[in-house]
């Protein structure tokens, strides 16, 4: 079992070396800073001056292996185009992109498990053909479209949620949330849709397939002989025995949620980290400048 854990803590080290080492050579080596930060009547003086207070002379391995020193501190370093260290902006947007997941997460789990259990209960019926189309859709629509379907009859047509933004918030202490105002619960409504859609989709039909296997045991047909009602099947022992694998998914699955608020927050624009990803991406970033002691304030445009 040592040997086991040793060999997956190695492979995992190996991994983050690996994805730093390719994520840090393609930012640098894609492009310059320094012709971004500086202005156009930098001067060569200015440019060399730069240079070496970013350790950009230094060779490729000596930069590297302080890259990896100074994020295992957990310093990531300043933002170039917000002049503030790049930890306080990550923690300043990761409880929007956290309440969202969690939202999320929450939404697929409970409406996947009670749809699943309607759909393997009662196989027939139009009730259960609409599920099984909605979730049809939700499966085939990428997550860009359904926010935008979303936000065009809920949002434009109907007027009863907000289209963009958090809404109102308060700070906790250095957690700001949204659940304790109206406008961000509203805000919250569409988002998490869109974001959970997909997953209770794949919930629903994972339930419903292991929920229909279940009830094709001999347990459950001792049950039956017993006597037991079909409620006390279903609920106290079918369900039960089909949780078992869902809830093991359903929490890898948390991984993929995170990973798919990306799209969903920017169509949104909702405040959280996936946009603040896709803003350098796209070449938006808001206004900063950072401070510098030799050229004052060096500013991305």
């Amino acid at each position: 079992m040592l040997s086991y854990v040793l060999r997956r803590a190695l492979q995992s080290v190996l991994v983050l070396l690996t994805v730093g080492l390719v994520a840090f050579s393609m930012f640098r080596f894609v492009g310059d800073p320094v012709e971004n930060l500086l202005g156009q009547e930098r001067t060569d003086a200015d440019i060399e001056r730069l240079r070496e207070q970013l350790g950009l002379e230094d060779p490729f391995p000596i930069q590297y292996w302080e890259f990896l020193t100074r994020a295992a501190q957990g310093d990531l370093g300043i933002s170039f185009r917000q002049g503030r260290p790049v930890v306080d902006i990550f923690i300043e947007r990761l409880p929007a992109t956290l309440e969202l997941a969690f939202v999320s997460a929450a939404f697929a789990f409970l409406f996947g498990v009670l749809f699943g259990i309607y759909t393997s209960i009662r196989r027939k019926g139009f009730l259960t053909n609409l599920i099984l189309t909605v979730s049809l859709i939700g499966v085939s629509l990428p997550t860009f479209l359904i926010g935008i379907l979303l936000i065009y009859v809920f949002a434009v047509e109907l007027g009863w949620l907000p289209s963009f933004g958090r809404g109102d918030v308060v700070q906790i202490g250095w957690w700001s949330t949204g659940f304790l105002t109206e406008s961000g619960l509203k805000a919250l409504i569409l988002p998490a849709l869109t974001l959970g859609l997909y997953q209770m989709t794949l919930i629903m039909r994972l339930v419903r397939s292991e929920m229909s296997e279940v009830l094709r045991q001999d347990y459950i047909r001792f049950a039956r002989t017993r006597g037991l009602s079909d409620r006390a099947i279903y609920f106290r022992h079918a369900v039960k025995n089909t949780l078992i694998p869902v809830i093991t998914i359903t929490g890898l699955q948390l991984g993929s949620i995170i990973a798919f608020a990306i799209i969903t927050e920017t169509v949104f624009q909702w405040p959280g980290v996936g946009l603040l990803f896709i803003g350098p991406v796209r070449g938006y970033s808001g206004h900063g400048c950072l401070p510098d002691d030799d050229f004052g304030d060096v500013c991305g445009h």
